[in-house]
């Protein structure tokens, strides 16, 4: 059963969610076996209009309820590295001009995870007071950024509080494979295997 909480109607879900990460068990990390607390909450990609709205819905409840959100979207938070480093106008002009794979290969590079993502990421929990963190705008910064790259970058930063990633997709386990993150339930090469489905989560 608790399996298919992920093909529930969008309110079931909320229910769930709203119920797993309000409880003092999700809050105070309990049960992870010395896992980083990081936790992905996949949907259908067809459903992401949808999901936006229960994630809105879902920060409005658990602030009421107490629990502080920061929610950082990564296709928003790459515009903001592209225009802290004076290039998001070139770059604007640049893709006029050069194949998808060059522009692929430079915005891999200037939005690197290790090196430029992820300490943008730093800062922000840095100076928020917040209880949990969730992870939005993975589909939008496809191909460029990888969600394998940004959680295994991310583990030496974001340990301290729950993190949620918001993945459109499945996050598939087989004995065979391992864990994987599919990204639009394409995409199976990756490999990440610390995190945890939100949705097989005890309240």
């Amino acid at each position: 059963m608790r399996a298919d909480i992920a093909s529930m109607p969008m309110q079931d879900r909320f229910q769930h969610l709203f119920a797993v990460i309000s409880g003092q068990r999700f809050l105070g990390k309990q049960g992870l076996g010395n896992e980083v607390p990081f936790f992905i909450c996949p949907f259908k990609p067809e459903e992401s209009l949808e999901m936006e709205r229960l994630q809105r819905q879902l920060i409005n409840r658990l602030e009421q309820a107490g629990v502080r959100i920061l929610e950082i979207n990564l296709y928003d938070l790459s515009i903001e590295i592209l225009k802290a480093r004076d290039i998001w106008s070139q770059i604007l002009e640049m893709e006029i001009s050069v194949s998808k794979e060059q522009l692929k290969e430079l915005l891999q590079g200037v939005l690197d995870p290790e090196t430029h993502l992820v300490p943008a990421i730093a800062i922000k929990l840095a100076s928020t007071d917040f209880d949990v963190l969730f992870l939005s705008g993975v589909g939008e910064v496809f191909p460029y950024i990888r969600s394998h790259h940004v959680l295994n970058n991310l583990q030496s930063t974001a340990k301290e509080k729950p993190t949620i990633m918001f993945f459109p997709g499945a996050y598939t386990h087989s004995l065979a494979t391992g864990a994987s993150l599919d990204l639009f339930g394409r995409l199976h090469d990756d490999k990440y295997y610390r995190a945890f489905n939100i949705f097989h989560c005890e309240a």
